[in-house]
């Protein structure tokens, strides 16, 4: 009996340690299939037109708001770059991207770094687990971030 015990222990470990390594997988994966496309002579940039594809709720309802008020007003948006380069223009090379875990299968820290145009630029990621899997929540560059831009809580 105790050796069922000890294998089913065991097995529950080893479940657990697979889940939080596919998180993590999935979190890096994420934004690797987000930021790699960067690197392609001529990419127009990821499209905000469905920004549930890439962000959290909170801040794709606060991209559908701003282009539709901008839109209202006849004016740009508040948010009129690439908030995934903080960039209207780019040429992006020297890319890495690295993801980990906060809370296992909850929440995800990434990095970004590269060169613009010649100019270094690093850039924090914060993801959250949704049901449609990781989204951004929040990008911090160095001056600001995503959702303070876009007035989002």
């Amino acid at each position: 009996m105790r050796g069922l015990c000890s294998l089913v222990i065991s097995l529950a470990i080893l479940a657990g340690l697979a889940r939080s390594a596919e998180a993590q997988t999935g979190a890096q994966a994420f934004l690797d299939a987000l930021y790699r496309p960067y690197l392609t002579e001529g990419f127009a940039g990821q499209s905000l037109d469905r920004p549930e594809q890439y962000f959290s709720p909170a801040v794709a309802q606060a991209i559908t708001r701003d282009a539709r008020e901008a839109a209202r007003r006849e004016e740009p948006p508040v948010l009129n770059g690439d908030p995934f380069i903080d960039a209207q223009d780019w040429d992006v090379r020297d890319l890495v991207v690295s993801a980990s875990e906060i809370e296992p299968g909850r929440r995800a820290t990434g990095t970004v770094t590269f060169r613009n145009q010649g100019t270094p630029r690093r850039l924090t990621v914060d993801l959250v687990m949704t049901p449609a899997g990781w989204r951004i929540d929040d990008i911090h560059t160095a001056d600001s971030s995503l959702r303070t831009y876009l007035k989002v809580r």
